[in-house]
C-alpha cells in the first residue's frame, strides 16, 4: 500500500479522542474534577467549530489545539488558560463569536481568546502594518493576563515543530518572526527552554543548511568529550561530598543556535565554542550555593572576571544563579551554574513556574514581580505610541539580551538594557524625570547624558522645571521605554505648534474669501467633519494638517463658508501670516538662506513638513510653485537668537582669528562654529567662515561693522 493511501485510512477520529483522553488524564494529575469537565465543554465546542477543517499536513485541525494545550499541562497552568488553548483559534477561523463564548464559559476565558485571536481582516496599507496592529493586540492582552503570551507561545512552538508542511516562504517569514519577536519574549519572561527551542527551529528554517552541518558536528563531538565530561562530573561530585554538600550534578550542551551566534559574533572556529564545557549543580537552599562556590574553587582555579552573583542581583527576568569559569583539566574552560530547586525553576520555565511551584517561594514571587514590572512598561509605552509599527519597533528594543545594574542614589536596583545612558535612567524612574533631565551624575560625578552606564554604577538625575526633551537625545539612548517617551513629547509639541499655525492659516484663508469674520462654533466644526468623512478625528486634528500641508487652508475655509450659510463678498487685503521663528516642526526656517528678524521673507508650505521660510530672492523660493507661496511677516519678539553664516575676508597673519573673533564678542553675537580656508590667489589672505548667533537684522550689522573696523580685515559680508 503506498503512503497516500496509508494516509486515506488512518482513523483520525480515534486519533483525535485518544489525544484528547491523554489531554484529560494529564489534567487529572492537578486539576479538580469540575475544572477538568470545563476542559471536555471546551474541547467539545473547540472540536465542533474546527469540524471539517485541516492542517497543511491533513490531519484534523483540532490536532493542533490539542497539543498545545497538552504541552501546557507540562507547566501545570490553570483550568481557565487550558480551555483558552483548546479554543484558541475558534474567533478567527470559525463562526464562533465573542460575546458567545463569554455566555457559556464566562468573560475571563472570552477576553484570553480574544487577546489570541488576531484582528478582523482590516485593510492595512502594508502587511506589516497588519503584523505590528496584530502583535500590539496580543501584546496588551499579554499585560491584563500573562497567560495570553504562555498559550501564544506554546502555539508557535507546536506551530514551529510542525512547519514543514509550509510553503518555503511562509517558513522563512513565520521563522524570522518566530527568532525576533517570540524567542526574545519567551527569554524575557524566563521561558528558557521554550527560548532555545525556538531559535533552534527558527534556525533550521531560516538556514537549513548551516543547521544540518553543525547539527552533525554537534552529535560527532559528543563522542569525543565524553571523557573530559566524565572526569570533571567524578572530580566535582568527590569534592562536593567531602564538602558534606548535597547536591545534582548534570552537563550542560549549547542550543545549535547560540553556538551558531558565537561563531558569527566572535569568529570563532566550531572546536573553539566547544571547547568550552558547562555544568548545572542544583543544591537545596542559598547557603549551600555560596557553600558549593567556594568548594568548586578550590577544586579548579576560577578565571578573573568570569563571576557573576544573579542571586543577590537577579536578572530582569527572575533568574537567579551563581556564574563561574575555571579552569579545568588539561587547561580546558568550565562554567559552572549553581543554584537551588525553586531558582532552577524560575530559569527553566520563568513566570510559568507560577503555576508549576506554590505561590509564596521567594524566586518564584521575584519573577512574577519582574515580569509585572516589564509588563506595566509596555503599557506605558503604548500610551505613547501612536503608531502600531513604531510601538513594535519599541518593544523589539526593549527584548534585549542583556541587562546594565545600576542603583538609586537610595540604593535601589534598576535593571536597563547593556549600553544604556542617564537618560535611559531617567525614564525608568518616571517619565517626568526623563522630560525635564538636564544632567547626571555617575558615582557621584558630574557627566554628559550621553555616558554610558556600566555595572554597579550609583546614578543621580539633576532635573530642571525649564528642560525639556532633545531630538539628538535619540541617537543614542537604549531603551524603549526612553524613546517612546522622548518620540511622544517631540510629536505633542509639533502637534501643539502645528495647530496653532493651522488656525492662523485658516482664518487668513477666510479673510481672504470674506470681509466678515467667520464664527467657527462646536457645531460647525462637527458639520465640518462629518462634510470632510472625518468624524473619528477632533478638529484641531483637522488645523494639524492645515499647518503641516496635508490640507489645504483655503478648501477648509470654502467649505466652512458653505456650511455656516454665509455669503461670499468683496474680498478685502490679507495680512501677512506672523510667525515667530521658534514654532518648532510646524515653521521652519530654511537652512539655504538663513532667514533672521529684519529680513523680508516669503512662506511655502511644503506637505507633510509645515511652513518653510526663505527670504525674499532666495534661488530656491523663486522655483516654488506660487501658488504655494504665502506673505510672511516676523512677529516683534526678544526671546531667542538666529542662526547666520558670514564669510571674512583677512590677512592671514598670527592672532587674525582672536582679533575678530574678539570683535564678535563685543559685538553681542555667539559663535557657533567658525572654518578657514587659505585663498586660492595665494595673495596672503584667508578666508574664515563663521555661524553666529544673532538677535536680528539690525544686530547682524553691527556685528559686521564691528568685524570691518579690525585692521586684518580686507571684507566682511552676510553669506548665503
Amino acid at each position: 500500500m503506498s503512503q497516500d493511501s496509508a494516509a486515506e485510512h488512518i482513523d483520525y477520529n480515534a486519533l483525535v479522542d485518544a489525544e484528547a483522553a491523554a489531554l484529560f488524564d494529564a489534567a487529572n494529575q492537578y486539576l479538580r474534577p469540575e475544572d477538568v469537565q470545563l476542559l471536555r465543554q471546551a474541547f467539545a465546542t473547540a472540536r465542533e467549530a474546527h469540524e471539517g477543517q485541516t492542517r497543511k499536513s491533513g490531519e484534523p485541525y483540532i490536532t493542533h489545539p490539542l497539543a498545545v494545550a497538552a504541552m501546557l499541562t507540562d507547566w501545570r497552568l490553570d483550568a481557565q488558560g487550558l480551555a483558552a488553548a483548546l479554543m484558541h483559534d475558534v474567533l478567527e477561523d470559525t463562526g464562533v463569536s465573542k460575546p458567545t463564548l463569554s455566555e457559556k464559559f464566562g468573560r475571563t476565558i472570552a477576553d484570553l481568546v480574544d487577546g489570541l485571536s488576531k484582528l478582523e481582516r482590516l485593510e492595512y496599507q502594508t502587511k506589516e502594518s497588519a503584523q505590528a496592529e496584530n502583535f500590539r493586540k496580543m501584546v496588551l492582552a499579554m499585560a491584563r493576563d500573562i497567560r495570553v503570551i504562555i498559550v501564544k507561545l506554546a502555539d508557535r512552538l507546536h506551530n514551529m515543530r510542525t512547519l514543514d508542511a509550509m510553503r518555503e516562504d511562509k517558513r522563512q517569514r513565520i521563522a524570522l518572526e518566530t527568532l525576533e519577536i517570540y524567542a526574545p519574549i519567551a527569554n524575557r519572561i524566563g521561558l528558557n527552554k521554550v527560548y532555545r527551542e525556538l531559535q533552534d527551529l527558527a534556525f533550521k528554517h531560516l538556514h537549513p543548511h548551516r543547521y544540518s552541518v553543525l547539527s552533525k558536528a554537534v552529535r560527532a563531538a559528543r563522542g569525543n568529550r565524553r571523557e573530559v565530561v566524565n572526569k570533571i562530573l567524578q572530580a566535582v561530585t568527590q569534592k562536593l561530598g567531602e564538602a558534606n554538600i548535597e547536591a545534582t550534578i548534570k552537563g550542560r550542551e549549547k542550543n545549535l543556535y547560540s553556538i551558531y551566534k558565537k561563531m558569527q559574533e566572535k569568529h570563532l572556529s566550531f572546536s573553539e565554542v566547544l571547547d568550552i564545557y558547562g555544568f548545572r549543580i542544583v543544591v537545596k537552599d542559598n547557603a549551600s550555593c555560596y557553600l558549593t562556590l567556594g568548594a568548586l574553587h578550590s577544586l579548579y582555579k576560577p578565571i578573573p572576571g568570569k563571576f557573576k552573583d544573579y542571586i543577590a542581583i537577579p536578572k530582569g527576568n527572575g533568574y537567579q544563579s551563581l556564574h563561574t569559569t575555571l579552569f579545568g583539566p588539561y587547561g580546558t574552560p568550565v562554567e559552572m551554574q549553581i543554584r537551588t530547586q525553586e531558582m532552577n525553576a524560575v530559569a527553566e520555565a520563568g513566570v510559568a513556574s507560577h503555576w508549576m511551584y506554590k505561590s509564596g517561594d521567594a524566586s518564584i514571587d521575584a519573577a512574577k514581580q519582574r515580569t509585572h514590572q516589564w509588563l506595566q512598561s509596555i503599557l506605558d509605552m503604548q500610551e505613547e505610541s501612536e503608531d502600531a509599527i513604531e510601538f513594535l519597533e519599541h518593544i523589539k528594543i526593549d527584548l534585549f539580551p542583556d541587562e546594565v545594574y545600576v542603583f538609586t542614589p537610595k540604593g535601589k536596583i534598576m535593571v536597563l538594557p547593556q549600553g544604556s545612558t542617564p537618560v535611559d535612567f531617567a525614564y525608568a524612574v518616571h517619565t517626568d524625570i526623563g522630560h525635564r533631565c538636564i544632567a547626571g551624575r555617575v558615582n557621584f560625578n558630574l557627566v554628559p547624558l550621553r555616558t554610558v552606564l556600566r555595572n554597579g554604577d550609583t546614578v543621580e538625575i539633576i532635573t530642571s522645571t525649564q528642560a525639556k526633551p532633545n531630538p539628538s537625545w535619540l541617537n543614542f539612548v537604549q531603551s524603549g521605554r526612553a524613546r517612546s517617551g522622548i518620540r511622544n513629547y517631540l510629536k505633542t509639541l509639533q502637534q501643539k505648534d502645528a495647530v496653532q499655525l493651522g488656525e492662523k492659516l485658516l482664518r487668513q484663508a477666510a479673510s481672504a474669501l470674506s470681509p466678515t469674520p467667520l464664527d467657527i462654533s462646536p457645531k460647525l466644526e462637527d458639520s465640518l467633519l462629518h462634510a470632510l468623512g472625518e468624524r473619528q478625528r477632533s478638529f484641531n486634528d483637522l488645523l494639524a494638517d492645515i499647518g503641516t500641508g496635508k490640507q489645504l487652508a483655503i478648501v477648509i475655509a470654502r467649505k466652512l463658508f458653505e456650511l455656516s450659510g454665509e455669503q461670499l463678498g468683496q474680498t478685502p487685503d490679507v495680512g501677512p501670516v506672523t510667525i515667530r521663528g521658534n514654532e518648532g516642526g510646524a515653521v521652519q526656517l530654511s537652512s539655504c538662506c538663513n532667514p533672521i528678524p529684519g529680513d523680508a521673507i516669503i512662506g511655502a508650505i511644503s506637505k507633510g513638513q509645515g511652513l518653510l521660510v526663505h527670504r525674499k530672492g532666495c534661488g530656491n523660493a523663486a522655483r516654488i510653485d506660487p501658488e504655494k507661496l504665502l506673505e510672511v511677516n516676523w512677529e516683534p519678539q526678544k526671546d531667542r537668537m538666529f542662526g547666520v553664516n558670514i564669510s571674512v575676508l583677512a590677512h592671514n597673519q598670527r592672532g587674525a582669528l582672536a582679533e575678530i573673533a574678539a570683535a564678535i564678542s563685543q559685538a553681542s553675537a555667539n559663535i557657533e562654529t567658525v572654518d578657514t580656508q587659505e585663498n586660492h590667489g595665494g595673495d596672503g589672505f584667508i578666508h574664515i567662515h563663521f555661524r553666529l548667533q544673532v538677535d536680528n537684522l539690525t544686530h547682524l550689522e553691527n556685528v559686521l561693522t564691528a568685524i570691518q573696523q579690525v585692521n586684518v580685515v580686507q571684507q566682511a559680508e552676510r553669506r548665503q
